[in-house]
């Protein structure tokens, strides 16, 4: 049973709407929700495809829509998801065609967004032609066919006996002839080689292998192997030296004084000096780091003289010349997609994300109408450029230094959790974000809570030791940045409960939790974190990936986001609201991973990592990505 059913421009006027007069209040609100989101990601975020349902997950209602492109109009049916109603697709495809038309003649009267009830008598017949095509169908496909309309009824006795016609053999016998024939055939040739074999050429050919054989055994032997306690040009064997240390012999004064490493040992202070400036090679920088720069990859003379050249290089070349007034094709938009999508996954994007990116490419542009100089390649062009623009522009805007300061006013610490895969990152960056935010005046607790990985509370205590050295103090002379740690082996719930507790209670204005490495399949670990996310309920959850990650960027997202979502307690649990993209700087224009990672979560990628000092912090350049993957 069909719930309801709407037609729509794409500006956001709605033209015509059917309501099932049984629908009450209750439920026709709750397909509110439903559309909204299939309108925010079909039509505002470019998530169109070949297969056009929508459903919210968990829930009882499902959606079919249909764009016309031609109109820029939307055909949308919603109904309930437990009924399996065969003719929806039809029902579009007729109601589409039906008001397309009333829809021209009042754009060619010029009264276009005019009242357009009328066309409610018109739906009512529709739809019951419609169902009762479908029953039809439904009944011949359950009644079996009679035996005159099958296939056997064409063939006789007579043609299923297998006859020999005058004398002839059948195929089957035939064969076995032939086979008889060969082998018979093989076996003259044979005895016809032995008579006429001499006797004295079996003589030469014994001959001839008996010398080879000879030959054989003479170039077979080696040379005698040298002594090795003899040696030649004078170099006697080195005699190995183990060492003492490790295999429990005596070493004598000078030995041990070799091996002496506390002699000359710098102190704590003179190596922090020395290696300061690996972290910030240019001092000049601290206390003017409140703002990020963005990545850029092509200066704006270059992205204008490329737009004066009219782009006629590159991979839309071959096609620059398909031009036309007529609506288009999937004829004509298959070659420039083909080629569009081997260029996205040539740029590190996922092969599924960019069959879907192309996808909703050909939905948006089949059937729209180009200009007589407009060619299909820069129609495809922008309309790409467009969509990836909408992609990677945020849903919602995460800004962290309005918010921290939002909860300093309310005198609670902003807490912000970081996660990921091994070897990504997540301390490196987590140091960066701490000296960003210490540039804009903001006291930061570091809660150790990697208890897995050795070395990982000290490499968090040699960050904030250098940190404390460029920002020593604040006005009440405690440092800007302190290291909440426990140790090993302790629960990572615990240790960042305590660490929000005591950052709270000093007034600290930012907790950073550090979390350890996992993967995504890794099912303790992964409970693990959706516990300490739940009992904590941090104000931002950050996914550290790699940018050097193609299709893998898909599984992580997909299953880490699945695993806080499964294990944990809450009835709205708690997810990924955003991205950190490290290792940026070593993927030149393969920036395919930022479009694979964003299409996925559908959360914005809030920092990029872009080097190894703690300066190397940027906002993602949603322009300068775009023009790189159109390069």
């Amino acid at each position: 049973m069909l719930d309801f059913f709407s037609i729509f421009s794409k500006g956001g006027i709605l033209l015509w709407c059917f309501k099932d007069s049984m629908l009450s209040a209750v439920e026709w609100e709750a397909f509110t929700p439903i559309i909204n989101e299939l309108i925010k990601s079909v039509l505002l975020q470019e998530r169109a495809g070949k297969a056009n349902y929508w459903e919210k997950p968990g829930g009882q209602l499902a959606l079919k829509y249909k764009l016309d492109n031609e109109f820029e109009l939307v055909f949308v049916l919603g109904y309930q998801k437990m009924l399996a109603l065969a003719y929806l697709d039809k029902l579009l495809d007729e109601i589409q065609l039906r008001f397309r038309d009333m829809f021209l003649e009042r754009l060619r009267g010029g009264d276009v967004f005019s009242d357009f009830s009328g066309f409610g008598g018109e739906f009512p017949k529709v739809l019951r032609y419609v169902e009762k095509e479908s029953e039809a169908e439904k009944i011949a496909s359950k009644t079996p066919r009679s035996f005159e309309a099958s296939k056997k009824s064409e063939k006789s006795i007579a043609s299923m006996i297998v006859k020999n016609k005058d004398g002839e053999l059948t195929k089957k016998e035939a064969k076995k002839e032939q086979q008889k024939k060969t082998v018979k055939m093989a076996e003259e040739v044979v005895e016809e080689a032995v008579e006429e074999a001499d006797p004295e050429d079996d003589l030469d050919e014994r001959a001839r292998l008996e010398n080879l054989r000879k030959l054989g055994k003479k170039m077979g032997k080696s040379p005698k192997t040298p002594n090795p306690k003899s040696p030649k040009n004078g170099r006697a064997k080195i005699e190995t030296k183990w060492d003492p240390v490790l295999y429990g012999g005596k070493i004598n004064k000078e030995e041990a004084k070799r091996l002496d490493r506390t002699v000359g040992k710098p102190g704590e202070d003179e190596v922090q000096d020395n290696h300061l400036n690996q972290f910030v090679p240019n001092m000049s920088v601290v206390g003017r780091s409140s703002n990020l720069g963005e990545v850029d990859y092509e200066s704006e003379e270059e992205m204008t003289s490329a737009k004066k050249t009219g782009g006629g290089g590159g991979m839309f070349s071959m096609f620059s010349s398909l031009v036309g007034s007529k609506p288009l094709s999937q004829e004509d938009l298959a070659p420039v997609l083909e080629k569009l999508r081997d260029n996205l996954i040539g740029k590190n994007v996922a092969s599924e994300v960019a069959q879907k990116l192309i996808e909703s490419v050909a939905v948006k542009l089949e059937g729209s109408v180009m200009g007589t100089f407009q060619s299909v390649q820069k129609t495809v062009k922008d309309c790409l450029t467009s969509s990836l623009m909408k992609l990677l522009t945020p849903k919602r805007r995460i800004d962290i230094l309005r918010d921290v300061q939002e909860s300093r006013e309310n005198k609670k610490p902003y807490v912000i959790t970081f996660c990921g895969v091994n070897g990504v990152g997540k301390s490196t960056n987590l140091a960066k974000i701490c000296f960003w935010l210490i540039e804009n005046k903001f006291r930061v607790l570091i809660a150790a809570c990697d208890t897995f990985r050795a070395g990982a509370v000290e490499q968090l205590r040699t960050h904030t030791r250098r940190l404390n050295s460029l920002h020593p103090q604040d006005g009440d002379s405690r440092p800007m940045v302190q290291l909440y740690e426990k140790g090993y082996g302790k629960d990572a719930a615990g240790i960042a409960m305590e660490a929000i507790n005591s950052a709270r209670d000093s007034g600290t204005d930012v907790v950073l939790v550090d979390t350890a490495g996992r993967m995504q399949d890794n099912e303790p670990l992964m409970r693990s974190l959706s516990k300490l996310i739940s009992v904590n309920g941090p104000d931002l959850v950050l996914f550290v990936g790699e940018a050097l990650v193609g299709n893998e960027a898909i599984d992580q997202l997909v299953k880490f986001n699945a695993a806080l979502a499964d294990h944990s307690a809450q009835e709205n649990p708690h997810t990924i609201d955003g991205i950190v993209l490290t290792k940026f700087d070593t993927i030149d224009d393969k920036v395919g991973s930022a479009i694979s990672m964003t299409y996925i979560s559908g959360q914005p990628i809030v920092f990029v990592g872009t080097g190894q000092t703690y300066t190397d912090l940027k906002s993602l350049n949603a322009k300068a990505v775009v023009a790189a993957l159109m390069k």
